[in-house]
């Protein structure tokens, strides 16, 4: 049995401790807070195989600034002095092209729809319970603008092989009988799913502690035993305060700490370009008249997820680093948004203590990093997925364990590559 040590437990540690430990491997979590905590638990939930073009794309700078002149606009670089930040910013930039679009539309489709495959796979066998559900997306829009991207969108997603139907004002509401939506129209992606994320969390974790993984929540990493080229351990103290030093011996190391990844690979001395995209969400709960297919309300840049009688609200990008103070004019901004798509449901500014925030851990092109570390032999990085990290949990949890493995990896997945920007 290869002992393996993975640090981080959203969605693409815990699918990477459930794919290893499949396979005879004996795994260990290091989580630095709880699960409850991390990005993935108050996730949106939505399932997208139609996200194919990236966040780096033409047109996304110039929003951008205008978006940044507005205490409630969904996007926000908080100002600082920070060279991470500056690199970050100018590989967006540099990514920012039509050419970069087209190179990654066909990536993206493909590790979309393995991780759609094996979540449905999961669902079949009953193994974890996650309130799974195929129901399409809607993307909402009310501006002629707005129309004319999507239906550009649109035609990249049907040209890609992704269903992408453009819907009228009343064919959007015949597909919601039950509340009032008041939009210009929508594409319609069938294929899109989405799920419950907390659930998924909790019965997932529930499922490897049942399999023998081991789990350490309030666990801070705070240092690496390397002999030659390969980490053989990875110290640990308690984020409780308690002064004891831990040790947890390994043969493979993961790193998928999502927003926190870049201070655990400093201290292996790599420099990985990726900042953290703060997002809110809240719930509305037992709501007599629910949606019945999950959302984006584009201008607005927030989401809406029926979870059972429950619908969850989301939405903003802060690029803040790791500060995870909770701004309410953002959360008031997305307040206001809903209430512009479904005016019936006179949706309330949450209290702040009942809004949830993670960081979404963002690569400047839009692409997630999966792959080895050229300098240890024995380090494997998943990490970077930004606003998809639900959505693409098990095939990134499926790559690393065939990494680890030697195996051959379902996909190519060279475009993940950690180190290609140098």
């Amino acid at each position: 049995m290869t002992s393996i040590t993975i640090i981080g437990g959203g969605v693409s540690g815990l699918f990477s401790a459930y794919y290893l430990q499949k396979a005879g491997c004996q795994v260990t979590i290091i989580e630095q807070g709880t699960f409850e905590d991390g990005c993935s638990f108050g996730n949106a939930g939505m399932i997208v195989p139609s996200h194919i073009v990236p966040l780096a794309q033409p047109g996304m700078i110039a929003k951008g600034l205008q978006w940044m002149l507005k205490s409630t606009s969904p996007f926000y670089v908080k100002p600082r002095l920070s060279w991470d930040l500056m690199r970050w910013g100018m590989l967006f930039w540099k990514h920012s092209t039509q050419e970069h679009v087209q190179r990654s539309i066909p990536v993206l489709r493909d590790i979309s729809l393995l991780s759609k495959k094996l979540f449905q796979d999961l669902a079949a066998s009953q193994e974890i319970d996650f309130g799974w559900h195929e129901r399409g997306l809607l993307m909402l829009y009310k501006n002629a603008d707005t129309e004319h991207e999507m239906a550009e969108e649109a035609h990249l997603a049907n040209g890609a092989g992704i269903v992408a139907d453009i819907l009228t004002a009343q064919q959007v509401q015949d597909l919601e009988p039950h509340v009032r939506v008041d939009v210009r129209g929508a594409v319609y992606y069938p294929g899109d799913a989405h799920i419950t994320p907390n659930l998924l969390i909790k019965n997932l974790v529930s499922h490897l502690k049942k399999r023998g993984v081991w789990i350490h929540e309030n666990q801070e990493v705070i240092a690496f035993e390397k002999q030659g080229n390969k980490i053989m351990a990875v110290q640990t103290k308690n984020t409780n305060g308690e002064r004891s030093i831990f040790k947890t011996e390994t043969a493979e190391l993961v790193i998928a700490a999502g927003a926190w990844s870049p201070i655990l690979t400093e201290k292996l001395g790599i420099s990985l370009p990726l900042q953290g995209g703060k997002g809110y969400s809240f719930m509305v709960k037992n709501i007599a008249q629910n949606i019945q297919i999950p959302a984006i309300m584009l201008e607005a840049r927030a989401t809406a997820t029926p979870m059972g009688a429950d619908l969850r609200f989301a939405g903003t990008l802060e690029v803040a680093g790791t500060d995870m103070t909770v701004n309410m004019n953002r959360v008031r901004g997305i307040v206001q948004g809903i209430n512009r798509y479904y005016p019936d449901m006179e949706v309330a500014l949450p209290e702040k203590e009942k809004v949830w925030r993670g960081l979404r851990p963002c690569s400047p092109d839009g692409l997630p990093y999966i792959g080895r570390v050229k300098s240890f032999g024995n380090v494997t990085l998943a990490t970077g997925h930004g606003m998809m990290g639900v959505s693409l949990g098990p095939a990134t949890g499926k790559l690393v364990a065939e990494l680890i493995l030697g195996g051959k990896t379902s996909m190519d997945i060279q475009d993940f590559n950690p180190f290609r920007f140098g």
